[in-house]
């Protein structure tokens, strides 16, 4: 049997274990004894990197192989993610026949993939809250993928594939389920408290007993994330904003979930377990920052926008001949956007964030500022948008799937 067949039998089979363990209520902890198996057997973090690095040079010729063998290396190396999402989000637009996407993050991965805001979203928030991983990940979503809401970079064509993936040729052929995307494998999520475990093994049966109140909350939270999952696609610039909208809700209410029971773990551990910690989550940073990962410290918040994301007051003007009331409810959509860049800059990643609890409340910030930004976005929008025909709506929606990286 080949070892793609074998990864396959073995990711099925602890799948088929964690759900039925979690029917017969068993503990999360328990179904982590049955999923760890997956990721250690699979070669781990160490093929996950070689793959990343591999895969660096050549993420839009990347096949769908080439995105089942990243999954089996495990979801939870951060680069392994990155490179699944670079693939999904350039397979479907301009037929996959590009490097880069002018919407890309600057660690490599992108806020949008299709129909999809913010895939693997309870990876991001788990790596910065846990480890401190913030080079990559939760940090890189912002403004730029508000921008990319409003001026989407994809067509109707490109969004057929993300709707049913396989259905229409080569061309979509290396697009994953946006379910797989999404993140609620329980086996994965297991994976996840398995390595907390691993690295500060409960002392006593307080701590075990925290462990797994965390663990239960940490899988409601990805549950509730998934549920925010796309069902349908969406076209307009106004839709997507909303898409975005209940995602970071969802985000939010997850995280909120968290926040009780990540407190009181941390707070029964003992002076050498938050070092070991500590130390565990410093290697973690320091192998990220080695594998390639773009180092996002709080002052690139106020960095100034790249070319690729200025308003384009000119386009706009030369697609839609705007009247006059149109021109003004675009200076206020214009006005809307400038302030949620300001109010994303002032939320920025905090530089002594230095334990779970602390890291878990700049999340909380973080989401609140993002989700803040969008409602202003969002309404602004939705009145200009109101005063669009339908011929201006068509070229006003053109204006992002134009564009070149």
């Amino acid at each position: 049997m080949s070892k793609w067949r074998i990864g396959i039998a073995v990711a099925v089979l602890t799948t088929l274990l964690s759900s039925a363990a979690l029917a017969r209520g068993i503990s999360p902890l328990g179904v982590a004894r049955f999923a760890v198996g997956r990721v250690l057997s699979l070669a781990g973090h160490h093929h996950a990197r070689a793959f990343a690095r591999r895969g660096q040079l050549r993420t839009a010729a990347l096949r769908s192989q080439d995105i089942r063998r990243a999954k089996d290396s495990g979801l939870a190396d951060p680069a392994v993610r990155r490179q699944i999402v670079a693939v999904a989000a350039l397979a479907g637009w301009h037929g996959g026949r590009t490097e880069n996407g002018w919407w890309r993050h600057g660690d490599g991965g992108y806020g949008w993939v299709g129909p999809l805001f913010w895939p693997f979203a309870i990876y991001d928030i788990y790596d910065y809250t846990i480890w401190g991983d913030g080079s990559i990940g939760f940090w890189d979503y912002g403004h730029p993928d508000i921008y990319a809401a409003i001026f989407a970079p994809y067509g109707h064509d490109d969004l057929t594939g993300y709707a049913a993936p396989g259905r229409f040729g080569r061309r979509h052929r290396a697009i994953p389920p946006l379910q797989e995307l999404c993140g609620d494998d329980r086996s994965e999520i297991a994976g996840l408290i398995e390595q907390l475990q691993q690295a500060i093994p409960p002392s006593n049966e307080a701590q075990r007993a925290a462990l797994d109140d965390l663990a239960n909350a940490l899988t409601l939270a990805a549950q509730m994330i998934r549920a925010s999952c796309p069902t349908q696609t969406v076209f307009t610039a106004p839709e997507r904003l909303a898409v975005m909208q209940q995602r970071i809700g969802a985000m939010i209410k997850a995280e909120q979930t968290v926040q009780q029971p990540l407190g009181k773990f941390y707070d029964l551990l003992d002076d050498e377990q938050e070092a070991r910690l500590n130390a565990l989550a410093e290697d973690r940073r320091k192998s990220s920052a080695g594998n390639g990962a773009t180092e996002a410290p709080a002052l690139s918040c106020g960095a100034a926008q790249p070319a690729a994301l200025q308003w384009p007051a000119d386009e706009i003007e030369a697609r839609l001949h705007p009247n006059d009331t149109q021109r003004a409810a675009l200076k206020a959509l214009q006005e809307a956007n400038a302030r949620a860049v300001d109010i994303l800059n002032n939320e920025c990643q905090p530089q002594e964030a230095t334990t779970l609890p602390i890291r878990l409340d700049a999340v909380d910030g973080r989401l609140n500022a993002m989700q803040q930004a969008v409602y202003l976005v969002s309404a602004a929008l939705g009145e200009f948008y109101a005063t669009l025909s339908d011929a201006q709506k068509v070229q006003f929606e053109a204006i992002g799937q134009k564009r070149t990286a």
